[in-house]
């Protein structure tokens, strides 16, 4: 179910063929069919329902990470202008994907098993290729307005596959069953496209293209064995040895560049590996590997050892483990989040608020330092100046659903009720509930309390809700 999921996801971003020396035109006939406008809509419509899967995966350390590495990478895109988010998924198989409106996401297995970050960032030029190339309007084109609801239906199936293979089966024949012959045709041409983008993406962007044909290699022999068991129609899925070999000779044109791995993606991977194992085997794993000294990332298994420290509780021994990492990777944004929950944990609340302090100056945008911040200083009684921070994150950050609680909880702090339900609401919009979401901007307005401003703003957004409510509804 992991590989059909997988196909499931390369299919919903469907990439002239590699030798082409030019972008195709897609002229008006893509956006007579599909506008910018339009992709954003119904990806965020997707997203609503991704976000409320327990899949979703909401650490804020991992989410920056994907997201400076995706917004690099956009940076060196045909199509810089395009609105792009990353997010991660929960799930060990090795998978990302495209959605309308330039939605990327990432299985935490793709993260954790690419052999460099040069790997990892070939997978997601791929996909940023999909998006500036405009496939899922093309798809549209091709199929009309028949498209809209198989590529919705395909998104849950991603999410599907993991929890229910049996609704994933259901979901996937619903979706794919009138049209598929004509999807895979269309993706063939699309994968190449996007392959040959993704190569020029990688390498403007500083990593080593030639990552690319070695994480397709390994890809196919890993998902060789079942093949035998895929559905027919999945079986011309287009990971063959010409694209490979496409690849292969367009990256034999460039400069080769060995590229070093970033910190942030060996701590990344090291947190990943850690959530998903027990506190006592990761200490166990981390101290022998110190222990050994045979490792050249000593900073990343010192932060997998202090994390899983601190899950344990074993605070006294986190304690000077965290001041070593902190030498070992100064002024790194994770390393320092880390110390500074070490701190706190330590019962040291003024010197864990220096070093937020320090640190959110230099990275303001991190959410790991900001909700740890945020959710200590509402600790300390301190709401205003919790709200504030939240305020600046929000004005940096894209729509964040745990921002908006800690919003709620300072004004709750601060006895401010309207404003207090009115950014729970948000946050319940964004986590895919509209009817939540409506009913606390209805308590808030009962409250009593907020001016005439607030009032008024907080009555137009009710009226957007019911409309999108019933839009819901209707479609339903």
């Amino acid at each position: 179910m992991k590989f059909l999921a997988w196909l499931l996801a390369v299919s919903l971003c469907p990439a002239p063929p590699l030798h082409a020396q030019t972008l195709p035109d897609l002229g008006d006939s893509s956006q007579s069919v599909l506008s910018l406008q339009q992709e954003r809509q119904l990806g965020e419509s997707i997203m609503r329902q991704i976000r409320a899967s327990p899949q979703y995966l909401e650490d804020p350390e991992v989410t920056d990470y994907i997201g400076a590495l995706g917004y690099r990478l956009v940076a060196q895109s045909p199509n810089a202008e395009q609105r792009f988010e990353f997010f991660v998924v929960d799930d060990p198989s090795i998978n990302a994907f495209a959605l309308p409106g330039g939605f990327i996401g990432t299985h935490t297995g793709l993260i954790t098993t690419a052999h460099s970050e040069s790997e990892l960032a070939a997978v997601l030029g791929h996909e940023i290729a999909h998006v500036t190339q405009r496939h899922i309007a093309r798809l549209f084109q091709q199929q009309k307005q028949a498209g809209m609801a198989s590529l919705a239906a395909l998104a849950l199936a991603i999410l599907a596959a993991r929890s229910s293979p049996d609704l994933a089966s259901a979901a996937m024949a619903g979706a794919q069953y009138a049209t598929i012959q004509t999807q895979l045709n269309f993706t063939r041409d699309n994968e190449r496209e996007a392959d040959r983008i993704g190569v020029q993406i990688l390498d403007r962007a500083g990593f080593d293209p030639g990552a690319m044909p070695i994480f397709l290699e390994r890809m196919q022999r890993a998902y060789r064995v079942y093949e035998t068991n895929a559905p027919s129609y999945m079986r011309t899925h287009p990971l063959t040895y010409e694209r490979i070999a496409d690849v292969q000779s367009r990256v034999a044109t460039l400069n080769y560049r060995q590229v070093p791995d970033g910190l942030d993606f060996l701590f990344v991977r090291t947190r990943l590996q850690v959530l998903a194992g027990t506190p006592r085997d990761s200490i166990q794993r981390f101290e022998h590997i110190l222990a050994e000294k045979k490792t050249v990332h000593e900073a990343s298994a010192r932060y997998g050892l202090v994390m899983a420290l601190l899950q344990a509780k074993a605070i006294d021994r986190a304690l000077p483990e965290s001041q070593r990492l902190d030498k070992e990777a100064p002024n790194n944004p994770m390393a320092r989040a880390l110390v500074a929950r070490v701190l706190l944990a330590a019962g040291q609340r003024n010197e864990a608020f220096a070093l937020y302090e320090e640190s959110i100056k230099s990275y303001p945008g991190r959410r790991g330092l900001i909700y740890d911040y945020a959710g200590a200083l509402l600790e300390a009684r301190r709401a205003q100046d919790a709200l504030n921070l939240v305020v600046r994150a929000q004005q940096l950050l894209p729509p964040d659903y745990r921002l908006y609680q800690l919003e709620a909880r300072a004004h709750e702090a601060l006895g401010e009720r309207l404003q207090q339900h009115r950014a729970q609401a948000e946050a319940y919009l964004l986590r895919g509930s509209v009817p939540a979401a409506i009913e606390q901007l209805q308590i808030g307005l009962r409250s009593g309390d907020g001016d005439y401003f607030e009032l008024s703003s907080a009555e137009a957004r009710l009226k957007e809700l019911r409309a999108l409510d019933s839009a819901a509804r209707r479609r339903n």
